[in-house]
């Protein structure tokens, strides 16, 4: 049997001693796509930082691609929130991608005909090539969306992790990165996906985990619901997760307010 690609059992991350999302415990399999879907606070940044040993392990245990999640850290990608991207450095597109092999490299080290190649063949897949000498701040913001994946891709990452990748994103350039986000599941790679928006877990992911806030700030998130998507993408895992919010599920409006009502 195959390992899973990420394995927590009572799994709780935080910061400084501080749990902010509690008691996860699941299989991920080599290959899934999962939507990490939850209301701000429950602590859906937190868990991608947890997978990278960026967070602490507050409690519990995780395993990533088999090994501690600080020593899995060179074999997984990373595309963040577009609001934490500096975009003022004068550096080219190309530049951009490049350093997504820093950590093999180092940052001093040339790249080689063989890292030139991998930049390339990244600019080419999330279709910037004809944009790699131009300056990264320049790009609008799908098209320096796409660039940080082709980073996040370069180095041939096992693992994805996308945190709020379509926020704010134009339909092109939407649709861009969920056909991109579709191939790379269907090529064995593991994508962890953080969004508020069911379309993108209903149209390219295989499960869905869903986190709820406490119900006061110092409360942590804690899981809903996890499974594959038909199982786990359910009205009442949506109104355990949204706490006195309205979603949408197959055009139908979800009123969590203790009771649903479709539109």
């Amino acid at each position: 049997m195959t390992s899973p690609a990420l394995s927590l059992h009572e799994a709780s991350f935080g910061y400084s001693g501080r749990t902010r999302v509690a008691r996860l415990t699941l299989d991920v399999a080599p290959g899934s796509a999962v939507a990490l879907i939850g209301p701000n606070g429950s602590g859906k940044s937190t868990l991608l930082r947890g997978i990278l040993g960026l967070a602490e392990l507050t409690g519990g245990s995780a395993v990533v691609l088999g090994t501690t999640p600080g020593r899995a850290r060179r074999r997984t990608g990373v595309l963040p929130q577009t609001d934490s991207r500096e975009t003022e450095l004068p550096v080219s597109v190309r530049q951009v991608v490049a350093m997504g092999l820093y950590r093999e490299l180092g940052p001093l080290r040339p790249l080689g005909a063989g890292g030139r190649a991998a930049v390339e063949a990244a600019l080419a897949r999330v279709g910037l090539s004809t944009f790699a000498r131009r300056r990264f701040g320049e790009l609008s913001g799908g098209q320096q969306q796409r660039a940080i994946l082709a980073r996040a891709l370069v180095a041939n990452p096992e693992m994805l992790l996308l945190d709020e990748p379509f926020n704010g994103l134009d339909r092109e350039n939407r649709d861009t990165l969920l056909q991109l986000v579709a191939e790379l599941r269907d090529e064995g790679r593991t994508v962890i996906v953080s969004t508020h928006d069911l379309e993108i877990a209903q149209r390219v992911c295989t499960h869905a985990l869903l986190l709820s806030a406490g119900h006061h700030p110092e409360q942590p998130g804690h899981p809903a619901a996890f499974g594959p998507l038909d199982s786990a993408l359910t009205l009442e895992a949506i109104g355990h997760a949204f706490q006195d919010a309205t979603v949408e599920l197959d055009h139908h409006t979800v009123t969590t307010t203790g009771h649903h009502e479709a539109e």
